[in-house]
């Protein structure tokens, strides 16, 4: 990886551990789909002058298919199912459990045939799953199902924006792309969120959380990560929640006196290994000499 993808990378990493503190905190006044509108709302109102006024908004529009999906994927349907689970979810078992997002991006790569499956890639894959069941078998207890199946939803949609992205909009800015993202969303939550927004405005600290959601976690995040995936791949930029959950675990522990469990320590330590061996790349094979060639004399 490039010094650039490096530093990306890092940014991305502290970055994306912080959002799960933050929705914790907003959820406790606000409701799941009046925590996304707000957030991307903020969002969009940053980003989308800054496209329009490129002129970057209407060479889109041929796009659209693949927006609608990369808007669904990445931000619509994980974001309100994140906020959702975070209800009953600690924040950093939530962090936790979106570390199997390159597990699911490896799948996917061979799935689509990118990139075919190796023997350590398997084994890491098997090594990942097993700590994700060691996250839930010790740590989500019986009444978190319905908190368990979104945050598979999470993951799964986390896998798939990436790879929509690189495949089918890798022609178009990746700020465009991410504005109207969050436009669409908040469009799309706008009627049912202004029923739920509370009736007073929220203390400081949970107005503080929404706002560096949206600012620090949202859009600038957002050109970060498209950044990152432009310089190392869609399937390795996913490779950032493997700092993402310890970030969380830090913050969800210091901030908010969430337990760290033996299912914690085990299976974060049981997914960072399959994540890393199912990401890695294949050595390439050494090249064959050519034959020396022969004097005429």
């Amino acid at each position: 990886m490039s010094r650039r993808g490096w530093l990306l990378f890092m940014a991305m990493g502290l970055i994306w551990g912080v959002p799960y503190l933050l929705i914790k905190v907003s959820v406790g006044v606000l409701s799941p789909v009046s925590l996304v509108f707000l957030r991307t709302g903020l969002g969009a109102l940053l980003l989308l002058p800054l496209a329009g006024a490129r002129g970057q908004l209407r060479p889109l529009l041929r796009h659209w298919p693949a927006v609608l999906v990369f808007t669904a994927a990445e931000v619509a349907v994980p974001w309100l199912l994140l906020a959702s689970a975070e209800q009953r979810l600690d924040s950093s078992l939530s962090g936790l459990l979106i570390a199997a997002v390159p597990l699911f991006g490896a799948l996917l790569a061979w799935a689509s045939g990118t990139e075919r499956p190796g023997g350590m890639r398997l084994t890491g894959l098997l090594v990942g799953l097993v700590g994700v069941a060691a996250l839930v078998g010790l740590d989500v207890h019986g009444g978190d199902l319905r908190a368990l199946v979104e945050m598979a939803g999470v993951v799964i949609g986390y896998a798939v924006g990436p790879y929509v992205l690189a495949r089918y909009l890798s022609d178009v800015p990746g700020a465009v792309v991410t504005a109207v993202s969050l436009g669409l969303t908040a469009l799309v939550y706008l009627p049912v969120a202004v029923f739920q927004l509370p009736r007073h405005w929220p203390s400081a600290r949970v107005t503080g959380a929404v706002v560096v959601l949206a600012v620090l976690c949202t859009a600038a995040a957002f050109l970060l990560f498209v950044a990152l995936i432009a310089e190392v791949g869609p399937v390795r930029a996913t490779v950032v929640t493997y700092v993402n959950p310890a970030v969380a675990v830090a913050l969800g522990v210091l901030l908010l006196d969430e337990p760290f469990t033996l299912g914690i320590g085990l299976g974060f330590a049981l997914v960072l290994a399959g994540s890393v061996l199912a990401t890695r790349r294949a050595p390439r094979p050494d090249p064959v000499p050519e034959p020396e060639p022969v004097s005429a004399g």
